[in-house]
């Protein structure tokens, strides 16, 4: 697992100080520092976007709702590994929760990075290109969009997920208690940022990324994406 996320990791460092004002996800993180500070684990505030034209699932195209699908499932288990974190919280790392944590690392090896792969060989360079088109686009000479903050979310999911992954290793692995509690802590710690920004990202994606997709693209460039997903 650590092997396969460390060979997707891409240095995608993005400066998000020059993002223009006038791209939602921009305005949304500017919004989001200025609240008080909250728990990863649940910052209702975080999910409260500038206000932008809903686009119904319905109305989506079927590539987008195949996304918003995936998104649902990953959804499920962020819950169920945020319920594992809690529970080694309280009750220390057991089987069971070794259980969970293989299940979770699998589905974000064989699902969630995959997923994010898709998206960046299909959606993202064509909705980044129309956004630069609209004018929807930071100020700086990288012309930075909302696609670039979204690629950056998949860089550092895949960063924490090995962090995660190496730290729970090591925790079972020490022979010593209070260094294996140290390193456990941390592990938790992380992991909760973990579910938290791939929470906020497919937030981010859903109600924003794919409702400026369903305004800018067409019909033919979705069933594109489609035909090209199918040789990936």
């Amino acid at each position: 697992m650590n092997r396969k996320i460390n060979n997707c990791t891409t240095q995608k460092m993005t400066d998000l100080k020059t993002t223009n004002e006038v791209d939602p996800l921009r305005r949304m993180v500017e919004w989001q520092s200025e609240q008080a500070e909250l728990s990863p684990m649940d910052p209702p505030d975080a999910y409260s976007p500038p206000s932008m034209d809903a686009v119904a699932y319905e109305d989506m195209h079927p590539f987008l709702q195949q996304l918003v699908d995936e998104h649902k499932a990953a959804i499920k288990e962020l819950d169920a590994f945020e319920q594992a974190l809690l529970r080694i919280q309280n009750t220390g790392l057991d089987r069971a929760a070794d259980g969970q944590l293989r299940d979770f690392f699998h589905f974000f090896d064989n699902n969630i990075v995959k997923h994010n792969q898709r998206e960046e060989a299909t959606l993202f360079p064509l909705l980044h290109q129309r956004l630069i088109e609209n004018g929807e686009h930071g100020k700086g000479p990288d012309a930075l969009t909302a696609v670039n903050i979204l690629e950056d979310d998949h860089t550092k999911a895949l960063q924490l997920a090995a962090v995660v992954f190496n730290f729970f290793g090591l925790a079972m692995r020490l022979p010593d208690a209070n260094s294996r509690l140290v390193v456990l802590d941390a592990a938790i710690e992380q992991g909760k940022t973990l579910v938290e920004l791939l929470k906020l990202h497919i937030f981010r994606e859903d109600h924003i990324a794919f409702a400026q997709a369903h305004r800018l693209l067409t019909r033919a460039e979705f069933e594109g994406m489609e035909i090209r997903v199918l040789s990936l």
